[in-house]
């Protein structure tokens, strides 16, 4: 290893130098901080500081440099030295902005300060320069699931990029369900008729372009590997059997645009479905409608084929149902494809009497013009909730609630549809299948038969140790952060596309695809040169572990979110670095602390944790540790001091890469050292969760959970820690939260351990 030497730079501008004694901070960096080289400068941000940091690192042979100055989320391209370990003091947002500018407040603020020092100091010579993966993934093709429209959308855009595209479909032609449209709904002004489904343009040119490679009748048999260099065999099926040949492709990202199924109207008998041929779901109605166009007739009715007087189309079918019988969510094309279907009708005969019965309307993408145009047709809406329809002979009787009316209403109608809902084609849920899996050890056959129906239904075979597919939520939905990461799954390098994402109509469909896409070329990308994916995109580092102290405990594999760690053939935790988010939640989990990043570690924050002054008891100036997510938290601690909202003096603020990182020594080794009290920010959890990382800040709080007893046992306040659920809106409350906890801490006892 190079030898080391350190330094430290203060700057002075942004009112740093006339706030705060910068002679103090030296002298804190030099004497405290141990530091080689000390520097001081009026703008350490400009042309001429940032150059003089170059310079020591060309010419003094710096390879450790804390700059105390801003925030380290600010200035981000001007203190950009890949080659060294780099740290940041939070004097800017941190300190000065965060206290008021009065003689009374000079001390506490300066000895904030000169901790801050400290503590850059303290953990940028715990830091090593992340050197990269050096297995890196180069393949640069692109593995689409599923040839509907997502998934041809996919594969087009990802090619007009310049990128090579394997497209699976398990069937014998593209195009999905959109294929099996008779119109779809408009795209483009002045949103007022039905439009060709552009299925058959959209395979054209896939057949057209010799970047992508289809394969038809075919299923994803095995994935294995990691963001480019994934090994993907590739089964072909003849009908519904498998015919034994296999394909082999070296895949460097994936987007899963495998669709959806309608949900199954036989489950909806009150309304009919199944036990008359005149009540249809709108799939059903497509088929009506194509098969009449074929012949050159008009749509007619099932049951005798004689004409459609009057059609009714049931809104919301087994959707938006509180009960738990049916779906609990919207699928928000529906009302889109009933006034479309509507017009089919009108369009052909304008005489005909056309119902939609809904509770409410929503027509995205199109404002109302496309309603207003129905509207225009004689398309009748009402609102109201359909109890009951049966037959009645070669009708069907509809009995309704009027919801404007309030009254029950019996009406007769040809034709009934049904608006059912969109289920997503997204394979095995995992918790039941590792469920099904635990049963099925212990010989219970009827387990083993379900693991293997479970099975039957993976999309993508995945070899990883936490699961065949993509984790999904409760309704089957992929998983995926909807607020920050809308395209990311849990799987590096797998992105879903369309409705098995979440509900969306064709133009949706399409918008989406285009996003998995380009996500997935950013993560090929990312891995050709060994960088992370998001959040922490582009950073170099990986978790490496020390093998000679690790117990196989297993807790990393079991709690890493992302699937990144197996176990090699020892039982020892294998990483694949490719697949990592460098979350840190590995690190958190492991109880004897062998498991570190080059530039974030248990060392690079305990170190930070010890720089810190702590004055003893007769001081009256406790010190109140807060990690801080830096995700959410941090960010808001940030936008206060912007904003200049105060908050106490006697808090020391570490940010760290995630609630799950938090390893409890931490805890531990600030309470034995003198610190009054802990305070944990993390981002909301559960299945409304808003953690960059999914699951870690539930895995970290879980951990937290414990932490009473060590209190107990240590003769303290169980209140001394505190964890609090922090969005990166909350700047203007968080000051006032860390005011109050601070008063909670300030009425207990000095610690007991402060002088030890």
């Amino acid at each position: 290893m190079a030898d080391v030497k350190t330094a430290a730079y203060i700057c002075k501008g942004c009112e740093i130098g006339t706030r705060l004694d910068t002679d103090a901070l030296v002298k804190a960096a030099t004497k405290s901080g141990k530091m080689n080289l000390v520097r001081e400068h009026d703008f350490l941000c400009s042309a001429e500081g940032v150059a003089m940091i170059q310079n020591d690192i060309d010419n003094e042979g710096v390879t450790h440099a804390a700059l105390c100055a801003c925030s380290r989320r600010a200035k981000t391209d001007a203190f950009n030295f890949t080659s060294i370990a780099v740290s940041r003091g939070n004097l800017r947002e941190g300190v000065i902005w965060i206290r008021p500018d009065t003689d009374a407040a000079r001390e506490t603020t300066q000895e904030m300060a000169e901790d801050y020092v400290r503590m850059a100091c303290a953990e940028v010579k715990a830091m090593q320069v992340p050197q990269g993966n050096q297995n890196t993934g180069s393949v640069k093709t692109l593995l689409v699931v599923g040839g509907g429209i997502s998934g041809m959308t996919s594969a087009l855009e990802s090619s007009k990029a310049g990128y090579k595209v394997v497209l699976v479909e398990k069937t014998g032609a593209l195009g999905g369900w959109a294929a099996k449209l008779h119109k779809r709904v408009p795209t483009r002004e002045p949103f007022k008729a039905p439009e060709d489904n552009g299925v058959s343009d959209l395979v054209a040119r896939i057949e057209a372009d010799s970047n992508i490679k289809v394969y038809l009748n075919a299923s994803i048999a095995k994935t294995d590997g990691a963001p480019g260099r994934f090994k993907v065999e590739i089964a072909f099926n003849t009908g519904a059997i498998e015919s034994g040949a296999v394909a082999n492709e070296d895949i460097g990202a994936i987007v899963q645009a495998t669709g959806f199924t309608l949900y199954d109207a036989n489950k909806l008998p009150e309304l009919g479905y199944g036990k008359s041929p005149n009540v249809v779901d709108q799939a059903g109605l497509e088929a009506l409608a194509n098969a009449a166009a074929a012949a050159g007739k008009p749509i007619c009715r099932p049951s005798d084929g004689q004409p459609v007087n009057k059609v009714v189309f049931v809104q919301c079918a087994g959707q938006r149902d509180n009960s738990g019988t049916h779906l609990p969510y919207c699928s928000g094309f529906c009302c889109n494809t009933s006034i479309k279907q509507a017009m089919y009708f009108k369009d052909s005969n304008p005489d005909i009497d056309t119902v939609v019965l809904f509770t409410d309307l929503r027509t995205p993408g199109n404002g109302e013009d496309f309603y207003r145009s129905a509207q225009n047709k004689g398309v009748i809406f009402s609102k109201g909730v359909v109890s009951d329809v049966s037959a009645a002979g070669n009708a069907c009787s509809v009995k309704f609630k009027d919801l404007i009316l309030n009254e029950e209403v019996d009406t007769q109608a040809d034709l009934v549809v049904l608006a059912t809902g969109m289920v997503p084609t997204s394979g095995p849920d995992l918790d039941q299948l590792s469920e099904a899996n635990r049963v099925a050890e212990g010989g219970d056959e009827g387990a083993k038969q379900h693991v293997v129906e479970l099975m039957s239904k993976s999309v993508l075979n995945l070899t990883y140790r936490q699961g065949p597919d993509v984790p999904h939520f409760k309704h089957g939905f992929n998983d995926s952060h909807f607020i920050c990461f809308p395209y990311e799954t849990r799987r590096t390098a797998m992105y879903t596309a369309g409705p098995v994402r979440r509900p969306m109509d064709i133009m949706q469909s399409q918008e989406d695809a285009t996003g998995a896409a380009m996500k997935a070329i950013q993560a090929m990308e990312n891995a050709g040169l060994g960088k992370a994916a998001h959040p922490r995109a582009g950073d170099l580092s990986f978790p490496t572990v020390r093998l000679e102290g690790c117990t196989q405990c297993k807790r990393c594999t079991v709690e890493c979110p992302f699937g990144a760690i197996d176990e090699d053939a020892k039982r020892f935790p294998l990483f694949n670095e490719s697949r990592c988010r460098r979350c840190g939640t590995c690190m958190g989990a492991c109880p004897v602390r062998v498991i570190s990043f080059e530039n974030y570690s248990v060392n690079t924050v305990g170190s930070q944790i010890k720089a810190v002054d702590v004055p003893d008891e007769f001081a009256e100036k406790p010190r109140i540790l807060i990690l801080a997510c830096e995700n959410d938290a941090y960010p808001a601690l940030d936008m206060a001091g912007m904003n200049r909202h105060e908050y106490d003096p006697y808090v020391r603020v570490i940010p760290i890469r995630c609630l799950g990182s938090v390893n409890t020594i931490w805890i531990t080794d600030a309470l034995n050292g003198g610190y009054d009290g802990v305070m944990l920010m993390g981002c909301k959890h559960g299945e409304e969760y808003q953690c960059h990382f999914v699951k870690g800040s539930e895995l970290g709080r879980y951990r937290l959970s414990k932490v009473g007893d060590t209190l107990k046992g240590m003769n303290l306040e169980t209140e001394r820690v505190m964890d609090l659920e922090v969005a990166i809106t909350d700047i203007a409350t968080l000051p006032q939260k860390i005011n109050d906890y601070a008063a909670l801490i300030k009425s207990f006892p000095p610690s007991p351990f402060k002088g030890f």
